[in-house]
């Protein structure tokens, strides 16, 4: 990695996943600007992480590509992350889905459900569990983890199933940062309402968005600023925190 380059984050390596577009491409963005070094995480949008590490230039940007619903594929990510920068140093659990599980159709249900819990909460268990091993060989690290408001509120009656993978993601970040704070292991969420990405282009209208209280949807970069200031270390004594992004739209 480069550790010439200068800022709040220079020297460390981070590994965010589901960075092709939305938050964790800005994410990757900020923490290249702040000086990290940053692995792309990707799914299957290979293009588009192509074109954000042209657009990052240099050598403090890698990709790696995975489908996190497969076990064995999230663990090469983990391991091919290391390999490229050697250590890492912040893991950044973005990758994610608003899948649907409607109650009144069974198949769908039994899908929802499942797919759900491997996206969303197995998954970022999974990588959250690599680099507990892997900080712990290493002096310490940070897991920065993408909840929802819906970690808090429940969401609505077709996406119970996704509510409740991304309820559970808060107990695993507060169990972490409560077991083991003792090897300088840190572990935050952020839980965003709805932010102008791509998932949320059909969910939320332009009347919709006008009623919200700051009169429009959060913007990626406001989550990923936060994300790269909880992995900079400059907020220590925060660790097991939930920071919630809304807008006020969800406060409590």
């Amino acid at each position: 990695m480069n550790i010439l380059a200068a800022g709040p984050l220079a020297g460390r390596a981070v590994l965010v996943t589901g960075a092709s577009r939305g938050i964790g491409a800005a994410t990757a963005r900020v923490i290249h600007r702040d000086g990290g070094t940053v692995v792309v995480h990707y799914a299957s949008n290979e293009r588009a992480a192509k074109n954000l590490a042209e657009e990052l230039g240099g050598t403090r940007v890698h990709l790696v590509q995975g489908d996190l619903t497969d076990p064995a594929a999230t663990r090469d990510v983990w391991a091919e992350a290391v390999r490229v920068c050697g250590r890492i140093d912040v893991l950044v659990n973005n990758a994610g889905a608003w899948i649907a599980s409607p109650i009144d159709d069974e198949s769908e249900w039994n899908e929802g459900w499942t797919r759900n819990l491997a996206l969303n909460l197995t998954a970022p268990a999974d990588l959250t569990r690599y680099a507990i091993t892997h900080f712990r060989e290493h002096g310490g690290g940070a897991v920065v983890t993408v909840a929802s408001r819906s970690s808090h509120r429940g969401d609505d009656a077709d996406h119970l199933a996704y509510g409740a993978a991304k309820g559970a993601i808060l107990a695993l970040t507060r169990g972490v940062a409560r077991g083991f704070a003792g090897d300088d292991i840190l572990a935050y969420a952020v839980a965003p309402g709805w932010v102008a990405t791509d998932l949320a282009d059909d969910a939320v209208t332009s009347g919709a968005a006008a009623a919200l209280p700051l009169g429009e949807v959060t913007p990626p970069q406001d989550v990923a600023e936060t994300i790269a200031f909880l992995a900079s270390g400059r907020a220590r004594h925060a660790t097991g925190a939930t920071v919630d992004i809304t807008g006020a739209d969800y406060v409590r």
